[in-house]
């Protein structure tokens, strides 16, 4: 989910933004490239990817800028996929190669630990917004790519969206909205797989909407067994919600329980999902956040 909500690593016109472009390095300010594999000795190396080539290990990865792995090797589902489940995410600006990345520590919530201040506590419980789910994918991901205020271009390129709604169309990649008076007001998408969720971007219209959806998406996933959730980078604004940096090898370990083993799938609602009552409705001494 990078920025001021907090990445999940997004964008919003009210209450959200998008992962910060510094954390990206300019084409000038780019590490080297090797064609073939990462100079072990050389760590401003990184490896360029053939179409068909697997990504190296994460071990590979620069620590500076923090967690750049490889480029290239192109943006096809099948290759975004294959990277989510080894821990490896595309970020990348209009007019780079395709960039990923895998920093260390990793920025994750575990939904048994997620916590909601009061005022967004009460924001919920007001049932202001009908919390909708794939009903409006496209229109998500373009409004997290839309422009803002202060910055120039977006790292959701039209390649990256192509990718995503193709994911979406696939059931892999997933949104989450909040909707009032018919208006789209604010939401999140993200892929799902196995038993993790990798939160992507965000977005909001008026002020807390992105917020309530996350809320909402939570409790989902915590109702279904999913106990993860891919925040990537660490922020403030995520810490508030209870989400915390793990060392990246804990995390590549999380993700071959959570995602590689028998376990059966998380379950995904599709449609509308108004949640008459949410963990916060019932308690609200144990939900929101001192």
């Amino acid at each position: 989910m990078g920025s001021a909500e907090g990445r999940i690593r997004r964008r919003t016109s009210a209450d959200d933004s998008r992962r910060p472009s510094a954390g990206s390095p300019s084409a000038s300010e780019r590490p080297g490239v090797e064609r073939h594999r990462p100079d072990r000795h050389n760590r401003s190396v990184i490896a360029w990817l053939a179409p068909q080539q697997p990504f190296p290990p994460l071990d590979a990865a620069l620590a500076e800028p923090n967690g750049l792995l490889a480029a290239g090797g192109g943006l096809s589902p099948e290759r975004v996929v294959d990277a989510y489940r080894r821990g490896i995410f595309p970020w990348y600006s209009e007019g780079q190669p395709v960039l990923w990345w895998s920093p260390d520590p990793r920025m994750v919530l575990f939904t048994a630990e997620f916590r909601v201040r009061r005022s967004l506590a009460k924001r919920v419980r007001q049932h202001r917004y009908e919390i909708r789910f794939d009903t409006a994918f496209e229109r998500v991901i373009r409004a997290c790519a839309g422009p803002r205020q202060g910055q120039d271009g977006t790292w959701i390129t039209e390649a990256m969206i192509g990718t995503y709604v193709e994911l979406h169309r696939r059931g892999v990649a997933h949104s989450v909205e909040a909707w009032r008076e018919g208006e789209l007001a604010g939401g999140l998408y993200g892929i799902a797989l196995g038993r993790v969720f990798f939160g992507e971007s965000m977005f909001a219209r008026e002020p807390d909407a992105s917020k309530v959806a996350l809320v909402h998406l939570v409790e989902r996933l915590r109702r279904d067994g999913v106990p993860l959730v891919d925040c990537q980078q660490e922020t403030s604004h995520l810490a508030g919600f209870g989400a915390r940096p793990i060392p990246r090898r804990a995390f590549a370990a999380l993700l071959a329980q959570l995602i590689h083993s028998d376990a059966p799938p998380a379950p995904w609602i599709a449609g509308r999902w108004t949640a008459p009552e949410t963990d916060i409705d019932r308690d609200t001494e144990t939900a929101p956040a001192p």
